[in-house]
């Protein structure tokens, strides 16, 4: 599933290719990636003749402002995927349920294989109703300002384990698997510690971590995986994959202390780490 710098780079690729963009048409193939809706018309109708005013991301969701404080919200789920084409006469991709055709040409596709993401039109007064997660999501990573000292707080309260407390919705906003491991092996901490068990530095240190594996992940456009389904805007593979130091490394040498990169089952998830550095 895309975390949070996948969807960061898509944001950023929406704001330069489609803000200021007047939807011309929309085509629905299949009502499973538009569900919240009763029929695609009635999904249709809310889009067609709107200008694309803003994108901005909540967690892992993408709010592009359509006016009348309204947004097509999108999620792209396990497999989805958002796609520019310059012109309608490009080769559409197999299961391309949802394309935006825009009056100054060229189209907005939602790919989905998997058909688990979604596209929806809502009003922002109500979105928080809507959808649950964005109710209760807790700090965003890049767009939030905090000290040090705060978030150590924070992290204190939680008395959770490391990574549990990563990926909790509710406590830093889209944060998963793969970055929650990288962070985790950026900051020398192992993925089972106890929040509150915590010294000042190593506080500090995961603090820093957080900013610096998410900034960097965005710089190379995220991490494609083995499974390849994630790419940008423009159908290119991420490249932070190859920066990986311990995500899908099992049985490779750590780049920090040269010991064997491991792999443990946690929350029935793999969870990647160094047991030589990592303490």
């Amino acid at each position: 599933m895309p975390e949070l710098p996948e969807v960061e780079v898509l944001r950023r690729d929406l704001d330069h290719e489609v803000v200021g963009k007047k939807i011309k048409t929309v085509d629905v193939h299949g009502l499973r990636s538009v569900r919240r809706h009763k029929t695609k018309k009635a999904f249709i109708s809310l889009l067609e003749g709107r200008k694309i005013s803003k994108v901005e991301r909540r967690g892992k969701y993408l709010l592009m402002h359509i006016g009348d404080n309204q947004a097509l919200v999108v999620h792209l789920g396990m497999s989805g995927q958002l796609l520019r084409a310059k012109s309608a006469r490009e080769k559409l991709p197999k299961h391309a349920h949802v394309v935006i055709t825009f009056t100054q040409g060229g189209q907005l596709r939602f790919v989905d294989p998997r058909t688990f993401g979604e596209m929806f039109v809502v009003h922002l007064d109500e979105i928080d109703d809507a959808v649950e997660e964005l109710a209760h999501l807790g700090l965003d990573p890049l767009a939030t300002t905090m000290s040090w000292d705060l978030f150590g707080r924070l992290v204190a309260q939680r008395k959770c384990r490391l990574k549990a407390m990563l990926m909790d919705q509710r406590f830093l906003a889209g944060i998963g698997n793969v970055y929650s491991d990288e962070i985790l092996f950026s900051a020398g901490l192992r993925f089972d510690r106890e929040s509150d068990s915590l010294s000042d530095q190593e506080i500090r240190r995961l603090y820093r971590a957080i900013g610096e594996i998410l900034q960097e992940a965005v710089k190379h456009r995220g991490s494609s995986l083995a499974d390849a389904q994630y790419v940008d805007l423009f159908g290119k593979p991420g490249e932070f994959q190859h920066h990986h130091n311990v995500y899908d490394r099992e049985g490779e040498s750590c780049n920090r202390c040269r010991h064997t990169v491991v792999r443990q089952r946690f929350s029935n998830r793999s969870t990647f780490f160094c047991d030589a550095c990592q303490i």
